[in-house]
């Protein structure tokens, strides 16, 4: 199945509709509120940390929140690059001629989905689990397989692969397969195999790179 040459620009146009730099901006800033209020109404709540700050030693922390708040737009900006670099390859290799620069704006567009996961986390630990240790806050991702699992009887080198593997990571992988399809104007098919062998594919071979160099 193929978009029709109108429906496609329709698409497109409304996908697109916010500039590059624009949606950019967007993402760091939403991103950048949403850090601070999990620092500030989360983490700042925790018994072990207001011991830290009325001992005056919680100077290592706020300069670690501090390079958090400032790498943000350098962590998305390679992110970005990286995902549309392996979005291009992956359409070059099956004769798609799909564009850096689509790519890395499908990218940024796609980033949005885990915008619900992280609104998902406040919600619980400021609703829900009002009194969490710092431990159940790391461990935390909403459908994740982690949630399979008691986080303290696993080693420590399986929960970073367990939260990676969610529910909005797959929602995250359908909207690049969507993306492809609407920006190439090819089979929807072709367009989900393009984000599985490429995307897809680099995303389970960086878990088990992970998991075989974690010490």
């Amino acid at each position: 199945m193929q978009l029709s040459k109108e429906r496609r620009q329709e698409l497109l146009d409304e996908w697109f509709s916010f500039g590059t730099g624009q949606l950019f901006a967007v993402i760091c800033v939403v991103t950048l509120i949403l850090l601070f209020i999990k620092k500030s109404f989360i983490e700042g709540e925790l018994a072990a940390f207001e011991i830290l700050q009325e001992r005056g030693e919680m100077g290592f922390f706020h300069a670690l929140s501090a390079v958090q708040y400032l790498t943000v737009p350098l962590v998305y900006a390679w992110k970005f690059t990286v995902t549309a670099f392996i979005l291009y390859v992956g359409g070059f290799m099956f004769g798609y001629k799909l564009t850096f620069k689509d790519m890395w704006r499908l990218a940024l567009a796609a980033e949005l989905v885990f915008f619900i996961p992280e609104l998902i986390k406040i919600a619980w630990f400021l609703v829900v689990n009002t009194d969490p240790t710092y431990q159940e806050i790391g461990a935390f991702y909403p459908l994740s397989l982690m949630n399979l699992f008691d986080f303290e009887s696993l080693a420590p080198r399986w929960h970073y692969p367990l939260k990676a593997l969610n529910l909005f990571e797959v929602v995250y992988w359908i909207a690049l397969a969507a993306g492809v399809y609407v920006i190439s104007g090819k089979q929807r098919k072709n367009s989900i195999i393009i984000v599985a062998t490429s995307y897809v594919l680099w995303f389970f071979l960086w878990i088990g790179f992970y998991l075989i160099i974690y010490k």
